[in-house]
């Protein structure tokens, strides 16, 4: 997520925005779940797998939101 994004943009809003901060790492932590959910490393049930994708994606577009509101100000 952000790849396309210039690196200091991101570090910037990261050091000065706590929810940006916030909201960023339970990405970052629900898409390591989810891959070793996927992966079988982590054993969970469908329901609760499909439930971590849906926070995931609302995490990821209110943090695209957010990337784009900052950038634009």
């Amino acid at each position: 997520m952000f790849e396309s994004q210039s690196r200091d943009e991101l570090d910037t809003l990261l050091k000065s925005d706590i929810e940006f901060r916030q909201l960023y790492h339970r990405h970052r932590e629900l898409d390591k779940q989810v891959m070793d959910a996927e992966l079988g490393v982590l054993p969970l049930d469908d329901i609760t797998l499909a439930q971590m994708k849906r926070e995931k994606l609302h995490a990821k577009d209110r943090l695209t939101h957010m990337f784009e509101t900052k950038r634009a100000h």
